[in-house]
């Protein structure tokens, strides 16, 4: 089982807590850590954060860290796709990858904040932005696949574009997927290596898992995609809930597990979590 430590955020508020709690997991050996990617958190979630806009830049944030640790992935839990040039994003990935010798995580969502895109970007129904997601995945793969990309579509015009150096990762970064409709569950086969279902889905995980592992076959991908449960926000520490979580995550067929921790004592829950329960799944 791989872990994946969740549950930081990205305010800027909570600056220092995200940078001592990723380099924490590192020494640790936990195999992950993710992070949200919001500019400007909207009111959809019904979050109940005070200063909602005052985040860091996720992948900056990242690049930060790939510097001040030596083994863990790095990534997002979610980018929103639409919300950045695919070219611009596969760019800095690949340099992110190659520094980080082959740590990054990309977290594929199609957006879902419509105050950021209204602010950074252009925002639009489920339908364009699903759609816009699937443009950037294709032109993001053949710029890291191919010497050279010319693409034109509805949404993006690129000509004789060279991303060079390729990243570390084969074919490409680790993608992740974490949305639960059916046109981003059908690119989750085609192009994920991991596909979350979180909590709050979790009733309908095996609909989901089947959706995915029916479009991975239809590109010969079944044995590419993974599935992770787990937790998300910072939450109570308590062991055996945790023991019995991982233990329902492995009798599915998962084979990552997202674990959060109390703000308040992350640090003394994350040793005890990797002294008392981590060494039975590794």
């Amino acid at each position: 089982m791989n872990f994946f430590l969740t549950g930081l955020g990205n305010l800027a508020e909570n600056k220092e807590h995200i940078i001592n709690s990723v380099i924490k997991a590192d020494q640790l050996c936990l195999d992950g850590a993710l992070m949200p990617d919001h500019y400007m958190w909207g009111p959809e979630i019904g979050h109940s954060m005070e200063n909602p806009y005052n985040t860091l830049e996720t992948w900056t944030t990242l690049s930060y860290l790939a510097g001040q640790t030596s083994q863990i992935k790095l990534g997002t839990l979610v980018s929103p796709l639409p919300f950045r040039h695919p070219g611009i994003l596969a760019k800095r990935l690949s340099t992110l990858d190659i520094l980080s010798k082959g740590r990054v995580v990309l977290g594929v969502g199609a957006g879902w904040s419509k105050v950021e895109f209204e602010g950074y970007s252009k925002w639009g129904d489920a339908k364009y932005r699903v759609d816009k997601t699937i443009e950037a995945l294709e032109i993001m793969t053949r710029l890291w696949a191919e010497d050279e990309v010319t693409y034109s579509s509805k949404f993006y015009n690129i000509k004789k574009a060279v991303l060079q150096p390729k990243p570390v990762q084969e074919p490409y970064p680790q993608l992740l997927f974490g949305s639960q409709g059916k046109n981003m569950l059908k690119l989750t086969g085609k192009y994920g290596h991991i596909c979350f279902i979180p909590p709050w889905a979790e009733e309908r995980r095996d609909e989901i898992k089947e959706t995915v592992l029916e479009s991975a076959e239809e590109y010969n991908r079944v044995n590419d995609v993974e599935f992770m449960l787990g937790f998300m926000g910072s939450q109570q520490y308590e062991r055996q809930e945790i023991i019995d979580r991982i233990e329902d995550a492995l009798d599915f067929g998962a084979s990552y597990f997202t674990i959060a921790f109390p703000r308040e004592t992350i640090e003394k829950s994350m040793e005890d979590f990797v002294s008392e329960v981590l060494p039975s799944y590794s």
